[in-house]
């Protein structure tokens, strides 16, 4: 059998796909091609760090609080942009965090908070103790799982101040996880009062979405690798050491640090540097393809957002492939750092390692590092979009033959069992049969997975506009809520508008209301007041009855 011939050095054929926004970018945020003199990231911590103490009532800051720098934004002008979590008598805060405004001399110039209600507690020792509250979230998730027989099913619970949920109140945070029936993990977050004992709020802990992915999926890609002796290990030096391994079929519960076990993640090693035969027989072609979608994620954020990895720090993730048994999955998981992936039933799903799925998931890491949207209500359908968006972005910069970019989310993975064309269908979500085409008052009580189509049929209407169209041999035909006709500005304004939104100007209890102005704000920013990108966000808004 021969296999497929992917070469070691890196790809720049995409370059130019991603100097459009860059060059937009950089245009609207930089008065002059001239050397760098913007502040450091030291200095705007510092600049941020002296607005505290001087606007402290102004952003609800009292004795009692403390602040922890989560991320930091310094545009080409010198604004800056500090991001900061907070604390409350040592206790983390649930919708505390609030992003700092600085121009470039440094001086104020506003806030974004995830709330403003005054944090004020007679006491922060619960009523309801913490086994207590264990066992209440081992029963919401079971409950969850629809009476399914778990296994080893544990439980940590973390004491919190929400804030999320109306007037600031002592909560517990627990982490229930367990194994399903096939002994594939299951996982979810439960909010419980404590005081009362009453649930607050609870959502599913594995961010999920079902993709596509592989030279199964991609034709014959390009990889970086290491060398090792006579003998080749898929880790990528040039990204951050990226490297893909093999689950071995087995599954895990390390979810938010519970770890009852590891599956392994044994790096993929070739002696001749070319990787799988494309055929789902060869276990390496799955790792192909995961490790090709890992690398066009991190090229997308670096040279179109100058975001340099997935947290901004300069280190690379990495790749679990064959994950599970017929594991219709794949997840990114915040306390491995990590991507892994299942490989489907074979008759609704095929392997799950297509390219915007690894987009989708590898973007639930940017966004936990940045507006850390909470993964319920309306704030958790705005992190599922945002992974569909930018990973659709993602789809779009790599520009493969074999994949072409699209609106339609985990087309490639789909099979005749799952009855429909792909998961997702940003020009009319409704088409899935489950997800929202415009917001209501009750968009928030779905699941965030169909909540999210109100902001990717935002997506899609700014990108192509209203009305029928074909692109890239697609036929899409998108419909708007006020009957009126919108007119699109590109998927590569879309991308620079949705980013900035979320990473200067999203925080973790943003809404459809403050997603929009959110967006407003990033479009000013990029294109300035009133441009044509601007009305053109407002109208995309409207059209899905966001106002």
């Amino acid at each position: 059998m021969s296999r497929t011939r992917n070469t070691r050095v890196s790809r720049l054929a995409t370059a130019g796909v991603a100097a459009t926004t860059a060059t937009l970018l950089a245009a609207a945020l930089s008065p002059a091609a001239h050397a760098d003199t913007r502040p450091t990231r030291a200095t705007a911590i510092d600049n941020a760090a002296q607005a505290l103490v001087h606007y402290a009532g102004t952003l609800g800051l009292t004795s009692a609080e403390g602040t922890r720098v989560r991320d930091v934004i310094v545009d080409r002008n010198g604004t800056q942009h500090v991001r900061y979590d907070r604390t409350y008598r040592q206790l983390p805060v649930l919708g505390g965090d609030f992003v700092v405004h600085l121009k470039a001399d440094g001086a104020y110039r506003g806030a974004d908070r995830a709330t403003r209600s005054t944090i004020s507690l007679s006491s922060t020792v619960p009523d309801i103790s913490a086994p207590k509250a264990a066992d209440l979230a081992v029963n919401a998730l079971r409950a969850a799982n629809l009476g399914d027989a778990l296994k080893q099913v544990k439980a940590r619970p973390e004491l919190v101040v929400d804030a999320l949920h109306g007037t600031p109140k002592l909560a517990w945070r627990t982490n229930a996880v367990g194994k399903d029936s096939l002994g594939n993990p299951v996982a979810r977050t439960v909010l419980t009062n404590a005081r009362t004992g009453a649930q607050i709020d609870a959502w599913d802990s594995i961010e999920t979405a079902t993709g596509d992915g592989n030279s199964l999926y991609s034709g014959t890609v390009p990889l970086q690798t290491t060398q090792s002796g006579s003998s080749y290990n898929l880790t990528d030096p040039t990204r951050g050491n990226t490297y893909t391994g093999d689950a071995a079929n087995k599954t895990d519960l390390c979810i938010f640090g519970i770890c009852i076990v590891r599956a392994p993640s044994t790096v993929f090693t070739d002696a001749d540097n070319h990787w799988g035969t494309g055929a789902a027989s060869d276990r390496a072609s799955a790792a192909v393809d995961a490790q090709y979608g890992t690398n066009e994620t991190w090229d997308y954020y670096k040279n179109v957002h100058n975001r340099n990895g997935i947290a901004g720090d300069g280190k690379g993730s990495y790749n679990r492939v064959h994950y599970g048994n017929n594991y219709n999955n794949a997840f990114w998981d915040d306390s491995c750092f990590c991507m892994t992936y299942g490989d489907g039933d074979g008759t609704t799903f095929g392997p799950l390692v297509a390219l915007d799925v690894a987009g989708h998931e590898m973007t639930h890491g940017v966004t936990s590092k940045t507006a850390a949207l909470t993964y319920s209500g309306e704030s958790g359908g705005l992190n599922e979009a945002t992974s569909d968006i930018l990973g659709t972005m993602v789809e779009w910069y790599a520009n493969n033959p074999s994949d072409p970019g699209d609106y339609l989310i985990g087309e490639k993975i789909v099979r005749p069992g799952f009855g429909k064309a792909a998961l997702r269908f940003m020009d009319k979500p409704s088409k899935d049969g489950n997800s929202a085409d415009y917001w209501s008052s009750s968009v928030g009580n779905l699941d965030v997975h169909y909540s999210s189509g109100v902001a990717n049929h935002f997506a899609y209407l700014l990108a192509e506009g209203s009305g029928p169209k074909t692109v890239n041999g697609v036929s899409y035909d998108s419909p708007t809520y006020n009957g009126s006709t919108v007119t699109g500005i590109g998927h590569d304004k879309l991308g620079a508008i949705w980013y900035r939104a979320l990473t200067v100007y999203m925080t973790s209890s943003t809404n459809y209301a403050g997603a929009r102005t959110a967006t407003l704000n990033a479009a000013k920013d990029l294109y300035g007041a009133g441009s044509t990108e601007y009305n053109a966000v407002a109208a995309a808004w409207s059209a899905v009855n966001v106002n």
